[in-house]
């Protein structure tokens, strides 16, 4: 038995490890949001400046360029529609940066569970062993004992640098997720910013969209 439980926390560090490299490495701000399309879309003032961010946007692939090529492709629709189109894409996009800490969640709660269940085998082992041999050399005991506890110590030495670099990530996940929104929520404002004062600078359309008020009856 301990020989298995023993196997399991060496894959479950193994594992693990791989996860906190890896999302390390594909949560980078630069990866995720390359400051090129940040300074994109300080400089996309107008339609005419839409090709020029989807050239940017198209020579650095990643989460918040796919964003904004959707809501370009998009801006012919209105303005509501294509922020609920781009609200469906960005969950998507959410859920790919979150695809690993599920896993990170995963072995922050069993490893310290397998160290108790190392430590419970090797103890019945132990007493077992006792049961037959006796309590002749407690030298012997002690060194079982300090083998035993080694599952426990593997299973929190596991567990705790999981749960460190899970926090980081989940934290600076929804980082990310507040600037992108703030830049997408910034590149339509400024595509529909002409679409708004036109409604509010031609007053027929304001009152034809008022409904008819019924006529006063007069009062004989």
């Amino acid at each position: 038995m301990e020989p298995f439980v023993y196997a399991l926390l060496i894959l479950t560090s193994v594992v693990g490890l791989a996860f906190i490299v890896e999302r390390g490495f594909v949560l980078r701000w630069r990866r995720v949001v390359p400051p090129e399309i940040e300074a994109a879309v300080e400089s996309c003032q107008a339609p005419e400046d839409v090709p020029m961010l989807r050239r940017v946007c198209q020579q650095h692939n990643s989460p918040m360029s796919r964003l904004l090529l959707l809501a370009a492709e998009h801006l012919h629709w209105p303005k509501g529609e294509n922020a609920a189109a781009l609200q469906t894409r960005a969950r998507h996009e959410m859920a790919r940066m979150e695809r690993g800490l599920v896993v990170l969640e995963i072995i922050v709660g069993i490893a310290p569970l397998l160290g108790l269940v190392g430590t419970i085998a090797g103890m019945m082992t132990l007493f077992g062993n006792i049961g037959q041999s006796g309590l002749n050399d407690a030298s012997l005991l002690a060194k079982g004992i300090a083998l035993i506890l080694n599952a426990t110590l593997m299973g929190l030495l596991i567990a705790i640098p999981s749960l460190i670099f899970w926090s980081y990530y989940t934290k600076k996940v929804e980082t990310i997720a507040i600037e992108m929104e703030t830049l997408c929520d910034e590149f339509l404002r400024r595509q529909y910013r002409g679409e708004s004062k036109s409604n509010t600078s031609n007053p027929q359309a304001a009152r034809a969209a008022v409904p008819n008020q019924p006529a006063e009856t007069a009062v004989p």
